[in-house]
């Protein structure tokens, strides 16, 4: 019998990479992270890698918020506080349980890094 790879088995490196490489001081959706990962439409993939990762990857996973940037944790829960604090010790203010975006959100512009004109 073939050993049958499941989606998270392909899926994995290619989540953890765009996860680890959310900057210091901002955060992604879990939407955002499937899209830039080559994924789209597989947000919940992303929090499956996320909840079975291995803590030895030190994936900074407090960088990852809801699509409307509230955290996905419940209010008052040790994961919640936990988050909360990361978050904070990088500079990202909260107002209830909810990140703003606009003014944290990892806007990324994939076209204009590549494209962008080099001092050379």
């Amino acid at each position: 019998m073939k050993d049958m790879k499941s989606p998270l088995d392909f899926a994995h490196p290619g989540i953890c990479r765009v996860i680890q490489s959310i900057p210091r001081g901002r955060v992604a959706s879990y939407g955002e992270i499937a899209a830039r990962a080559g994924l789209p439409r597989r947000a919940r993939l992303v929090g499956r890698v996320l909840r079975e990762a291995d803590a030895s990857l030190a994936l900074p996973w407090h960088r990852v918020v809801r699509a409307d940037g509230c955290l996905a944790f419940a209010p008052g829960s040790v994961a919640f506080i936990e988050q909360r604090r990361r978050l904070s010790r990088e500079g990202i203010e909260m107002t209830g349980r909810r990140v703003d975006l606009r003014r944290f959100g990892w806007q990324h512009d994939l076209d204009a890094e590549l494209w962008a004109p080099t001092d050379a």
